[in-house]
């Protein structure tokens, strides 16, 4: 941080992770107090608030149904198949809708937000 940021001071930084054990544990709860550095509270695990989960994987998902693969390069010729076919603004559409979503679970407090 000091050699990319060397202007902030640590108690600025404002930390956003996902509750994977190792952001959980208490070695790295320490660190982080210790750092004085702010960790943004996030609700458990949940599919609406991921950006893979919620948009691309699981329109991947629809497509790849029934498919099978033979090698690694069949995997990523679908691959190149399926972004490039995927329509002008698919992405973009995305995350807009990521952050209404984002929106919700806040409105909610944290709560899993309904279609």
């Amino acid at each position: 941080m000091e050699e990319k940021r060397p202007k902030l001071r640590q108690e600025e930084v404002l930390l956003l992770h996902d509750n994977a054990r190792p952001h959980t544990a208490n070695l790295t709860k320490a660190t982080l107090k210790k750092l004085k550095w702010e960790v943004l509270p996030q609700p458990p695990y949940s599919p609406d608030m991921s950006p893979s989960d919620f948009f691309l994987f699981r329109s991947m998902k629809s497509k790849m149904r029934g498919q099978s693969f033979k090698s690694d390069e069949e995997v990523a010729k679908w691959l190149d198949e399926f972004f490039g076919s995927r329509p002008v603004g698919f992405f973009d559409d995305g995350i807009t809708q990521l952050m209404g979503r984002w929106e919700d679970i806040i409105e909610y407090e944290g709560h899993y937000a309904v279609e």
